[in-house]
């Protein structure tokens, strides 16, 4: 399948028109439901082939963040071998009471893995709580990123940089 093609595919079953508040606040009057393409198998593993040549060089880990990044980041891990961690908005307050779950990731390189990104500030919440467990995060991975601006200023603030499957742009 061509890039162009899966922008097609992503853009037919996920995209929605109406009223719709984001995370950040913001609303807009279309809307990327990442959960109608993450929950398609073909399609989860199309994304994950074509992102796979994104992940920078280096990367030892990829981190999903809760909840749509964990799909992505699991189908990534299983197309490239590289081991993943599951990234929480809040450490849970039972069991192990950890925000990262999976395996270690203290002076590992860490790549972010998030679905859609419009202004990048859970991206900028989660970095800073991998960051004080020691994980070493440069670049972080979106399928698509939607936002007014790029690179995002939120995320070239923290030193993070951006790589996104698809901007908005590719889906008009």
């Amino acid at each position: 399948m061509t890039k162009q093609e899966l922008a097609k595919k992503i853009y037919d079953i996920a995209h929605l028109t109406g009223e719709f508040k984001l995370r950040s606040g913001q609303v807009s009057n279309e809307y990327f439901d990442k959960y109608r393409f993450e929950a398609q198998p073909l399609l989860l593993k199309e994304i994950a082939k074509q992102m796979a040549p994104l992940i920078p060089p280096g990367t030892e880990v990829l981190a999903g963040l809760e909840m749509g990044g964990i799909p992505i980041a699991t189908a990534l891990s299983l197309e490239t071998g590289l081991p993943c961690v599951f990234v929480r908005k809040e450490a849970k307050e039972y069991g192990t009471c950890k925000f990262a779950e999976g395996l270690e990731i203290k002076g590992k390189k860490v790549c972010v893995i998030e679905d859609v990104v419009t202004t990048g500030g859970q991206v900028v919440l989660s970095t800073a709580d991998l960051r004080s467990i020691g994980a070493e995060i440069s670049h972080v991975l979106c399928v698509i990123h939607r936002g007014p601006q790029f690179p995002e200023p939120k995320l070239e603030e923290i030193k993070v940089h951006l790589i996104p499957l698809f901007k908005k742009s590719d889906f008009q």
